[in-house]
């Protein structure tokens, strides 16, 4: 078993803007577990998916057609 330290997040918070969402849809089929549709087809964020890897939720919010997913980053706090 490899001794890794936990890799740090950047990405803290995911919103998704219901009036720029088309349902395309293709948040879903780069990352299934972070988005999904509504009955009305506009993409809601699932419980958990913060736990995906900042990559991962970078290429769902960058396949958008329409830039309708949003990633917040914590910023750098001081190390003191």
């Amino acid at each position: 078993m490899k001794n890794e330290a936990p890799r740090k997040r950047k990405v803290h918070k995911i919103v998704v803007d219901r009036n720029a969402c088309i349902g395309a849809a293709t948040c879903i089929i780069v990352a299934p577990d972070a988005f999904d549709l509504d009955d009305k087809n506009i993409a809601i964020v699932k419980p958990g998916a913060l736990d995906l890897d900042d990559d991962t939720l970078l290429m769902a919010a960058q396949s958008c057609p329409t830039a309708a997913i949003r990633l917040c980053v914590a910023k750098s706090l001081p190390a003191w």
